[in-house]
């Protein structure tokens, strides 16, 4: 009788592809994650550049030629609205010699002229003008590069794909999450930047989990229920859930959390209470906005949508808000946040900016300290990565989704 050996699995080749292979089940991610820049690259390559990214609110550029420059690690994007209203993205690189064609961050002109030779683009992205160019070139093969644009509810998404994720499901998920909101109707009450010293993942692992709400965030714990266990907040859902119904509002959620693998962008809506007697968020939880969209009254809950693991938002009956994580390099980024209010509010009639801005600004400065501790500590070459608590079940996911999708080419 003749013994046939184990068939042994030879580890991968590359060796990120072998350091995911070797990722602990149900523990966070290893040192090399947040400080290897490979790994960074790794990042853009097939997260940045594979997923749809909320730039902005599209009330950002109301009018005809109005535009606003955006960073994402080493690109950066030309966001404008063309003379017949649609809006465009552009990446900001000359199809000369490479030069940067926008030189303002934000602005209204009907055209972007290349400081270095002249070339002049419209504000749709097409070459107008290319002096002293020989009769027989093609300004219109030579028009800046174009990124997709996709605008739901109000959000302004780019992709910069070739063929990008299918966006369709995500819009009828909006529709029926931010849409009920009157996202599509908003405008922005206030914008606010924070740079930080840490790797994008760190941000965004410390974002999805509220396993730390209670001895981090105090302010935030003393209206929001999300900082206890599940199970513990099921009756305050329940009784959301009943109040939201009497409105004859139903908001849209579910769990569509997934690889790209099959075509399809990543989105999980969810929603969850605020204690009894709070309305939203805000320093005492009283009111900060008039309501919006479908809302005739406060139905104390949240909606919380997590979207391409690079966009969040929070939906509450009286404002919004837009968290956007953008990378730097592999020990840096920023969170940007942008508050929303209703179209028609005025600051100091319908809302003092102090109060609407007031718990998420402590919140996110308390993040960045939190997050930055985090980093200087991973930074240790004796650091080992411990077990994921039950409280941060999304970040699990995130992680496990993470590794998915830097290990698919």
């Amino acid at each position: 009788m003749s013994i046939v050996p184990l068939q042994q699995t030879e580890p991968p080749a590359d060796p990120i592809d072998r350091l995911a292979a070797a990722h602990r089940a149900g523990h966070g991610l290893a040192r090399p994650f947040y400080m290897d820049p490979t790994i960074f690259e790794r990042d853009m390559e097939r997260i940045f550049r594979r997923h749809w990214h909320c730039l902005a609110h599209a009330s950002v550029i109301p009018n005809a030629g109005d535009f606003e420059l955006f960073k994402l690690g080493d690109e950066q994007v030309i966001l404008t609205r063309g003379a017949d209203g649609a809006i465009h993205a552009m990446l900001n690189v000359c199809r000369h010699r490479g030069a940067e064609v926008c030189t303002k961050p934000k602005g209204n002109a009907k055209f972007f002229v290349c400081p270095y030779h002249a070339w002049t683009y419209t504000n749709d992205g097409a070459l107008r003008a290319a002096r002293l160019m020989p009769k027989d070139f093609d300004r219109a093969a030579h028009g800046l590069r174009k990124l997709h644009v996709r605008v739901a509810s109000g959000l302004v998404f780019v992709s910069f794909a070739e063929t990008p994720l299918d966006f369709d499901p995500i819009e009828q998920s909006l529709r029926t999450s931010c849409g009920q909101y009157g996202w599509g109707e908003a405008k922005v009450a206030h914008r606010e930047l924070y740079a930080v010293q840490a790797n994008w993942k760190l941000a965004v692992e410390n974002y999805v989990e509220c396993y730390h709400c209670g001895p981090a965030h105090p302010e935030y714990s003393q209206t929001h229920a999300l900082e206890q266990p599940l199970h513990m907040i099921e009756k305050l859902n329940e009784a959301m859930e009943a109040r939201t119904c009497a409105l004859g509002i139903d908001v849209g959620s579910g769990d569509h959390w997934r690889n790209s693998a099959g075509g399809h962008e990543a989105i999980h809506t969810f929603r969850y209470a605020l204690y009894d007697g709070v309305s939203t968020g805000s320093e005492d939880g009283k009111p900060v906005a008039p309501l919006m969209g479908r809302f005739s009254a406060y139905d104390g809950g949240v909606t919380s949508i997590h979207l391409g693991g690079t966009s969040f938002l929070v939906c509450y009956p009286d404002h919004g808000m837009i968290y956007r994580f953008i990378p730097k390099t592999v020990d840096t980024c920023e969170m940007e946040l942008i508050w929303l209010v209703r179209g028609d509010a005025e600051e100091g009639r319908d809302y003092d900016l102090s109060r609407l801005t007031w718990l998420w600004k402590v919140t996110t400065e308390e993040d960045k300290k939190i997050i930055e501790h985090t980093a200087r500590g991973v930074r240790s070459h004796y650091f080992v990565p411990g077990p994921i608590a039950p409280m941060e079940q999304n970040e699990l996911r995130y992680i496990n989704w993470y590794l998915e999708e830097i290990a698919r080419a």
